[in-house]
């Protein structure tokens, strides 16, 4: 392991198959290197057919590891679906942690524990992706002394991950994917870096991941308690220092960026308008059945039924007006963090 002169850890979510296709082509051949991939798949994906599809794009020993695999150079490393992949530094750590931005592997994960293992030998390549997994991570591997990485923009099917990694960390190089190889090339062509400090709440967070499990002592090195709970459990949520951006963790080790937190609480207003829509109805349609058998009986107890149902008509038009409001003010809100 102490052979290794870089790590390269890479992320992709939407896009992303066809980005770390052409660039595992133009990796720089017989380099002193590792190289692991958290790519955004649904847990059902077969992790074998795209090792079928990329490893015909390069000379690399390509691998789906599995947990407490040691690190060979020459190899690249594709993390299995619905586990966090973690680096060590002579091993892979494969973690049934909670997920991390709604996924698990978590892009943020893999380059957190990278700059711990490697720090200034690290380097991170951020492309085409939704949302904004990844920036914490790039950001942890730049406090850490590696080297950061990003798809141009215009080039990314998905620019989302790369535009909000430009907007948070100070990277080292924007280039399109074709040109990635060339840079590359530079990088090794130099000198191994010195090994640099990690910031402890990079290292502190990274733990916390790998034995899954938070505690009170650890939350409140890296955070601040916030006024928020978390939208999977319900438990308090912890703001994390020390980062651009707004980015919680909750005791359990589920982990929000501030959009994704929009996200989900919106999730769980939808839900909750349609619940109360349904239970509305239910009611009136109650209401009108119990007042249909009220025909030739007291005229009184009928209206008053009626009445109610009628009331609650209006105030269910009134919660579908306020759905729709709710849902297209989270379509903005959503637009404006591109």
């Amino acid at each position: 392991m102490s052979d290794l002169k870089n790590i390269i850890v890479i992320g992709a979510s939407a896009g992303g198959l066809a980005a770390i296709k052409e660039l595992l082509a133009i990796v720089p051949e017989n380099m002193p290197v590792a190289i692991f991939i958290v790519m955004h798949v649904a847990k059902v994906s077969s992790p074998q057919i795209i090792k079928t599809i990329l490893e015909k794009h390069t000379s690399y020993n390509f691998c789906i590891p599995e947990d407490g695999e040691t690190i060979r150079e020459g190899t690249i490393y594709f993390a299995p679906p619905d586990v966090h992949m973690l680096i060590k530094p002579e091993q892979i750590r494969l973690i049934n942690a909670p997920h991390e931005n709604r996924w698990r592997p978590s892009i943020d994960v893999l380059f957190r524990s990278a700059a711990v293992a490697f720090n200034a030998r690290a380097i991170g390549i951020i492309l085409t992706g939704l949302l904004d997994d990844g920036t914490s991570g790039m950001q942890a591997v730049k406090r850490s002394g590696g080297i950061c990485m990003v798809q141009e923009p215009v080039d990314a099917e998905f620019p989302d991950m790369p535009v909000s990694v430009l907007n948070n960390v100070d990277v080292d190089y924007r280039v399109p994917v074709a040109e990635m190889g060339y840079v590359l090339a530079d990088i090794f062509s130099k000198p191994a870096a010195s090994p640099a400090p990690v910031p402890e709440d990079i290292r502190i967070e990274s733990e916390i991941t790998e034995r899954m499990t938070s505690n009170i002592t650890d939350l409140e090195k890296i955070g601040t308690h916030s006024n928020y709970v978390c939208p999977d459990c319900g438990g308090g949520l912890w703001q994390i220092k020390n980062e651009n951006g707004l980015r919680y963790r909750c005791y359990t080790g589920h982990v929000y960026t501030a959009n994704l937190l929009l996200e989900k609480q919106n999730e769980s207003l939808e839900e909750s308008l349609w619940v109360s829509i349904r239970m509305m109805e239910e009611r009136r349609n109650l209401q009108l059945n119990m007042a249909s058998q009220q025909n030739g009986k007291d005229n009184n107890i009928q209206k008053d039924l009626i009445t109610k149902a009628e009331e609650l008509r209006i105030h269910i038009e009134r919660l579908k007006e306020l759905l729709i409001s709710v849902h297209n003010n989270a379509s903005t809100t959503d637009e404006g963090y591109l």
